[in-house]
């Protein structure tokens, strides 16, 4: 990953991370191209309509400043399933074991291509998050449709010059 990506990732982890230290979990998204705009979405996790609908605005605003890059993160329940690595909404429940709370980001560059990855954080009995060093996923990834960024993702290609994912 080159340093603006890099940069970008910190960027919107930062946002994130200082959201769930307010108690909420939105998902943010910079996107970097003739300028820089973030949007977010307290509402994201609510439903699969919601977080597709953002994930398509997100996608016209990349389109809109002509974006070489953005970032799109938001919290989740990591953890290991008999597919691999799965995820699933925070909630106010405990965690289950072999559970971790994570934001989990993607990135994408047109000269670097796709990143995945996450900030995994546990919680003080207080409920304040401690969040550990931003991680790339270096698994080999297959995301459906369902995955967080997918649907940003899909229609960023889609409705550009570059080869779909």
């Amino acid at each position: 990953m080159n340093d603006e990506i890099l940069d970008l990732v910190d960027d919107v982890a930062h946002r994130v991370q200082r959201a769930i230290t307010s108690r909420d979990c939105p998902a943010i998204v910079a996107v970097d191209g003739r300028r820089k705009l973030v949007l977010s979405d307290y509402d994201y996790l609510r439903d699969r309509a919601t977080a597709q609908a953002f994930e398509r605005r997100a996608a016209e605003a990349a389109h809109t400043v002509h974006a070489v890059r953005w970032v799109f993160a938001v919290p989740m329940i990591w953890f290991e399933s008999s597919a691999g690595i799965s995820a699933r909404a925070v909630s106010n429940d405990p965690l289950n074991e072999g559970e971790q709370e994570s934001i989990l980001w993607i990135a994408f560059d047109q000269a670097d291509g796709i990143d995945y990855g996450r900030v995994p954080y546990t919680r003080r009995p207080n409920g304040e998050p401690i969040f550990g060093d931003t991680e790339i996923v270096t698994l080999n990834v297959s995301l459906d449709d369902q995955a967080p960024g997918r649907t940003l993702l899909r229609h960023f290609l889609e409705g550009d010059d570059h080869p779909a994912a």
